[in-house]
């Protein structure tokens, strides 16, 4: 004991604590450190679970997306215009036969190898061709059982695996009734090969109306409700239908149908394991049009059979609403062809022939002589034509150094203006036009919506009608206006352009006594007559107006409409015939014009017809060409509406004799 506390004196033993103080530090350093571990897992799962479960969904769930069918659209009398047909689509799941084109791919890389490695595709390329020869052996299955022998394209195959393997791929797109059937019968119900049932357009009357109704082509977008769930989900969705033309695209929006689908959850490979949820497509909105295809079909008919089927246009309105009966453009095109989708050659076909134009709303023409009742009612106005302003016709008019001749070179004699229009005098207007000046002429044109858009509901309606006068030409760098302008543009030739839609707006116009008539190709039951500013005749005037335009179908240019084969018993009519020329590189063509309004007594359809002439130097005459198409419109619409044809007047009843009483 001494020793030991002789050696603690000198250092040579050294003491030791029972504790180091250091140590309680790191003790509480952990102890710190595993409060936060426990506070973060006890966070993370118990406030935060939500978030990671939406995580977990996000990458366990797929959203598939299936398009709504389009509305329907009919006609004033509630015939199906454009409808929805049944699509049968042979298709496969692409995402059911991972595990075949796994076997697959290394049975392709094993035969390359066999073979050297020289030239040895890549992965990606062996892939391609690993998924191309599965499917091929499905397809197969296919045409065995149909007779068929359809093919894979590899590219197709191949993008659309690596950008939507969820959606099945399309392997015939449109198979028949019968073949649908024999499908059903044999495909087994488990196989990855399978028959859907899809929806595409039908128009059941072919050509019809075919640059009026328009058609669709297929598009990625697609109308989804707002509390459609998975916003926040992997999507794919099936192609739709968007509208390219015609009411299918001026109404698109309200005709899309509202999508359904499928929200499904996969395994780590994108498998479909489970549907979770499943909602129906909804069909979209049908739109009514105003127009009549009994009147369309007759019009179309007759625009066949008029001068062995040339081009031109047709446009019937209801005088008092606007709304349009025919709207007609030939050539065209049948509809179903597009359905479901538009060939290349078909497309070529429509090019070739030129049917592609609207003529109806988008071909430019000069009017001819069915402008001088705008002439007649801009002299009117001006005061410079009246009911008893007569103009002697020799045949010829002399404006400057230069003879204008009359129509078809008829010398009329003395003639008042009720005659100048049933004969289509074109000295008349030549001297009255002049009168009237070219200024008066342009802006009584201007009042009547020559020169704008109609506002018609449809795309693509021209913008370059033209009213021409001093000032147009000479911006457009032609030059002086010259009196010689002033008599063409009095007999609608010259620089005037008007589309056949404008002339019948035109046409109802002056049948109402007003300036304006809006078009439109929505029927509205009972929709309030059109009121617009009154033209501002006098009733002398006006009726001198009618008089002439009424005499044009009885002993004028159009008389053949009271011919024994043509005449409508009991329906007046009023009309005016045209004929315009157009200067080509081979000469002159022409372009044959009817308007027309009836019943006299109580207008209610007005029409106007273009026919073009398809041959230089040929006499293509409104009352030859144009004037049948009208006369066919007219027939069906009075044999459909004969209660608004005005009875005849009763005859007058004979005076009584006078007796004499005898006494």
């Amino acid at each position: 004991m001494a020793d030991y506390v002789a050696a603690q004196k000198t250092g040579l033993v050294q003491s030791h604590k029972g504790y180091n103080p250091r140590i309680i530090f790191f003790y509480f350093a952990i102890a710190v450190a595993l409060v936060v571990l426990v506070g973060g897992l006890g966070y993370r799962q118990l406030l935060r679970s939500d978030i990671y479960h939406e995580k977990e969904k996000v990458q366990s769930q797929r959203r598939i997306l299936i398009p709504g069918p389009r509305g329907n659209l009919y006609d004033r009398d509630g015939r199906l215009l454009v409808g929805n047909r049944p699509r049968f689509a042979a298709v496969i799941y692409l995402d059911e036969l991972r595990p075949e084109f796994r076997n697959e791919y290394i049975a392709v890389r094993k035969a390359y190898r066999s073979i050297g490695d020289e030239g040895l595709p890549n992965v990606t390329q062996m892939s391609v061709l690993a998924r191309h020869a599965v499917v091929s052996r499905y397809l197969e299955k296919i045409n065995h059982a149909l007779g068929r022998e359809e093919t894979v394209d590899a590219q197709d195959l191949d993008k659309h695996f690596l950008s939507q393997p969820q959606i099945p791929y399309t392997l015939i797109a449109d198979l028949q009734p019968e073949e649908y059937a024999r499908l059903l019968e044999q495909l087994p119900v488990a196989s990855p090969l399978q028959v859907y049932t899809s929806s595409t357009r039908f128009y059941p009357y072919g050509s019809a109306a075919a640059h009026t109704l328009g058609y669709v082509s297929s598009t990625d977008e697609v109308e989804i409700a707002e509390d459609f769930p998975g916003s926040d989900l992997m999507t794919f969705q099936m192609k739709g239908t968007g509208g390219r033309n015609g009411l299918e695209a001026r109404f698109d929006q309200q005709l899309r149908g509202e999508a359904g689908g499928s929200i499904y959850r996969v395994d780590p490979a994108g498998v479909r394991v489970e549907s979770l949820e499943k909602r129906r497509p909804v069909q979209g909105n049908n739109l009514v049009t105003s127009l009549d295809i009994d009147l369309q079909l007759a019009a179309e008919k007759a625009m066949g059979q008029s001068a062995a089927g040339l081009a031109g246009a047709a446009v019937a309105l209801d005088v008092n609403t606007g709304e349009v009966l025919v709207l007609a453009s030939k050539p065209d095109f049948d509809l179903n062809a597009f359905s479901p989708r538009l060939s290349s050659s078909t497309a070529e076909d429509i090019t070739a022939r030129g049917a592609w134009l609207n003529r109806a709303t988008q071909g430019l023409y000069p009017p001819g002589s069915t402008f001088k009742i705008l002439v007649t009612l801009a002299g009117m106005r001006s005061g410079w034509i009246g009911p008893e302003t007569i103009t002697r016709c020799t045949g010829y008019f002399r404006v400057g150094g230069r003879l204008f001749p009359c129509h078809g070179g008829h010398a009329h004699g003395e003639i008042k203006l009720a005659t100048a229009i049933a004969k289509s005098c074109n000295v008349f207007y030549y001297q009255h036009g002049i009168e009237t000046g070219v200024e008066g002429i342009a802006a009584e044109a201007r009042r009547f919506g020559f020169g704008s858009q109609t506002g018609i509901e449809l795309p693509h309606e021209s913008t370059r009608s033209l009213v021409p006068d001093p000032a147009w030409k000479k911006e457009y760098g032609a030059g002086s206006w010259f009196p010689g302008d002033t008599a063409n543009l009095s007999i609608g030739q010259g620089f005037l352009l008007v589309t056949p839609l404008q002339m019948a707006t035109f046409t109802a116009s002056v049948a109402r006594g007003q300036l304006h008539t809006e078009p439109t190709l929505v029927h509205v039951p009972d929709r309030a007559p059109q009121r617009t500013a009154p033209i501002g005749l006098s009733a002398e005037n006006y009726a001198a107006l009618l008089q002439g335009m009424e005499e044009c179908t009885i002993t004028g240019t159009a008389k053949i409409l009271q011919s024994s084969f043509l005449k409508i018993p009991g329906l007046r009519i009023a009309g005016k015939t045209g004929t315009a020329q157009k200067a080509t590189p081979k000469g002159n063509v022409n372009f044959a014009w009817f308007i027309c309004f009836a019943p006299v007594e109580r207008p209610q359809v007005a029409i106007a017809v273009m026919i073009e002439g398809d041959t230089p130097g040929e006499e293509a005459a409104g009352g030859i060409y144009a004037l049948p198409v009208a006369h066919a419109i007219l027939k069906t619409w009075a044999a459909k509406h004969p209660e608004l044809i005005p009875p005849p007047p009763a005859p007058p009843v004979p005076a009584a004799k006078a007796t004499v009483a005898v006494r």
